[in-house]
């Protein structure tokens, strides 16, 4: 008995000493919240060394990125001076053909000024050659004459060329010009098919023979120069023995 009171007197009131049982668990729990705040702080050191990765690889490929675009920029811009240069000479180049070729034109113009003449017998008048015919005959006759010496029967496509040519037939009565409307009545063309447009027909002219059988179709045209130089044409049979003016080019 006294045994047993000095040992329960030894120890302070109250307390009673802890088994080994209960101080292990608290050491091992330490020990692990150690590491894993240890492998938190490491986690949290890779993710930001990851970022930090990132970051510099995005910043590596924007400048190589923008450099890139900078290096086909420029090379765009020198495409585009090499090809405005080279437009640029070629109309340049244009531009001295054309000068040359005006000065050659003109210098052609002015030999074929020189050159041009008439045959004998032929009046000229600028660049074209006038032939009054000496005989008589109908309409078709005039015209054969005249294609055979390489001409035609006068077209007349001027006031100017009007007036020239009735001062040029003056004292004489008839002149076949190469006007008809053979082809459908009352359609005056000329003989090249061009359509009348401009007229110098006396007053009450053409009247296809005013009805009267005598005259019978009255269907091609000639000059009475004795009549006013604007107000001379007249229509008449083409069968008609008439003097003619035969027309070509210098």
């Amino acid at each position: 008995m006294d045994d047993i009171y000095a040992n329960v007197e030894c120890g302070k009131p109250g307390q009673s000493r802890p088994s080994p049982s209960q101080t292990v668990p608290r050491s091992s729990e330490r020990r692990f919240h150690g590491a894993v705040v240890l492998s938190l702080s490491l986690l949290s050191l890779l993710l930001l060394a990851g970022l930090i990765g990132l970051s510099v690889h995005h910043h590596k490929n924007s400048n190589a990125e923008l450099s890139t675009g900078e290096a086909n920029l420029t090379k765009c811009l020198q495409a585009s001076d090499i090809k405005l240069s080279s437009l640029t000479e070629e109309r340049d180049q244009l531009n001295t053909s054309l000068t040359e070729m005006t000065k050659e034109l003109k210098r052609l113009q002015s030999l074929s000024k020189q050159k041009k003449t008439c045959p004998e017998g032929w009046r000229m008048f600028s660049g074209t050659c006038y032939l009054l015919s000496t005989q008589s005959g109908s309409w078709e006759k005039g015209r054969e004459d005249c294609r055979a010496r390489g001409a035609d029967l006068v077209i007349i496509d001027s006031l100017e060329e009007q007036t020239l040519l009735t001062g040029f037939a003056a004292g004489k009565k008839f002149w076949w010009i190469g006007l008809t409307d053979r082809d459908e009545e009352g359609t005056w063309k000329w003989i090249d098919g061009t359509p009348l447009t401009q007229s110098y027909w006396w007053e009450g002219q053409p009247d296809n023979g005013g009805g009267d059988s005598q005259w019978g179709e009255e269907d091609c045209a000639h000059i009475l120069t004795s009549r006013d130089f604007d107000k001379n044409w007249n229509d008449q049979s083409c069968t008609a023995s008439v003097k003619w003016i035969c027309e070509k080019m210098a």
